[in-house]
């Protein structure tokens, strides 16, 4: 309810307020952000913009309750942004070598890149199921799609990551891979 109180007082005008429900959000943003995008510096772009955006337009939020998800999705569009300029800008690279590692820290980091290659609807509820713990319906409330089609999304992602991390899979072309059906 604290939370909700900081939201109507944002509204109204007080930044401090925003300032509170901002440092609640911060870990969420970055997680949602990491999940999309490779690069620290594009998960802060897109951070401030969200920040930036919400900052300007908390006033047309209708529920206070929904501020996190309403927050959530500008970061997902904002993601989503940064992704088509760099698609725009450089060729995607080469992922035929991607093979997996016994270190950790690397078979997450392949996992994350291979995330990043999804389209973009896949990304969304594959990020915000395993990197921000969201539940079935709370993605399909952000996403603003059906319970069914998020679980459809996640069981085709799994998929296509489990076929793009396979380095003996040769269901996958260099030109189009499976993961952006």
């Amino acid at each position: 309810m604290l939370f909700e109180n900081d939201v109507l007082l944002a509204q109204s005008g007080d930044q401090e307020a925003f300032i509170r429900i901002i440092n609640c959000c911060e870990s969420s943003l970055y997680r949602v952000a990491k999940g999309f995008l490779k690069e620290d510096s594009d998960c802060a772009d897109a951070i401030q913009e969200t920040i930036l955006k919400s900052y300007k337009s908390i006033s047309k939020l209708k529920k206070p309750a929904y501020f996190k998800t309403w927050l959530i999705r500008i970061l997902i569009n904002e993601c989503n942004d940064i992704l088509k300029k760099k698609q725009r800008s450089f060729p995607i690279e080469s992922i035929e070598n991607i093979s997996i590692h016994q270190d950790a820290e690397n078979a997450f980091n392949e996992l994350r890149d291979a995330i990043t290659e999804l389209n973009e609807k896949y990304q969304s509820v594959v990020a915000l199921f395993y990197f921000e713990d969201c539940s079935i319906k709370e993605i399909a409330a952000i996403l603003n799609i059906r319970e069914g089609t998020v679980k459809s999304r996640l069981n085709r992602a799994r998929f296509m990551l489990a076929t793009y991390l396979n380095p003996k899979s040769e269901e996958r072309s260099a030109k189009n891979g499976p993961l952006k059906n």
